[in-house]
């Protein structure tokens, strides 16, 4: 793992690559320099880590792209074109990423925030949750990946609703919905999510980076290509270290340990 220079953004505790995607001082707005560093982070990945926690510096998770930055640019369609270009490197390496990533929301996920809340695997929020895509109060279209990303977590029918008419989702929806996997207090959001995390350091890396390849193309996928796609990742995963230690462990009646072989 490298060291980085924006240690605010970027820092791994206990096995948790914790990436800050909004900084408090630019009212968690997302910030061009801070996602960058995390998309750095994540294509360095190695072995000391476990899990990825994604959070906010600040009452909210993230309000989405810095409008006042972007309203004083001489050029704004090539300062988005940029600004997109940027955010969508750091939705595909999340995407990439073969340790499940967590996602603790406080407050806000506007725009930008609420496409990544949709890329972690598990989004712990609170009774202040709250979320909306934002885009058409500012006149502007979707990006961060929230239009391939929603429809396949609330349905295709409910993200046209959500997206055209700006809707405005308070927690126990976003559970409902499964944008949020549950609730706590809101001030246990970030202990809890960095709970999850970090029960994944542990665990069989190679299982959770077939779970998360085999969720990801299953819905573009024919059932009949998903079957032979299971098919050989359990195979392979039965001749693997992490596959043998799992179900000698079973068969010895003790507790497997996934560290010594992950």
């Amino acid at each position: 793992m490298r060291s980085f220079e924006l240690i605010d953004a970027v820092e791994l505790v206990d096995g948790v690559l914790q990436l800050t995607v909004a900084s408090a001082a630019a009212g968690t707005a997302m910030d061009a320099v801070l996602v960058s560093a995390c998309t750095e982070a994540l294509r360095a990945l190695g072995t000391d880590v476990g899990a990825v926690l994604l959070t906010g510096s600040g009452p909210n998770f993230c309000a989405g792209g810095n409008l006042q930055n972007f309203s004083e640019s001489d050029d704004r369609g090539a300062y988005l074109h940029e600004m997109a270009d940027g955010l969508h490197d750091f939705v595909r390496a999340l995407a990439a990423s073969p340790v499940p990533v967590v996602a603790a929301v406080q407050g806000w996920a506007a725009g930008a925030g609420m496409s990544l809340v949709c890329s972690a695997d598990i989004a712990i929020g609170g009774p202040s949750t709250t979320m909306r895509s934002a885009y058409p109060r500012v006149g502007l279209s979707p990006d961060g990946g929230i239009t391939w990303l929603l429809p396949r977590i609330v349905g295709a029918g409910r993200a046209r609703e959500i997206l055209l008419t700006d809707t405005v989702i308070g927690a126990e929806e976003a559970v409902r919905l499964g944008l949020l996997s549950r609730t706590v207090p809101d001030d246990e959001i970030r202990s809890e999510a960095l709970r999850v995390a970090r029960s994944f350091i542990d665990g069989p890396r190679a299982t959770y980076a077939s779970m998360r390849r085999l969720l990801a193309q299953s819905p573009d996928a024919p059932l009949h290509e998903q079957l032979d796609a299971e098919r050989d990742g359990i195979a392979a995963a039965a001749n693997s270290r992490t596959g043998r230690e799992g179900v000698d462990a079973f068969v010895a009646k003790r507790k497997p340990d996934f560290r010594s072989v992950n």
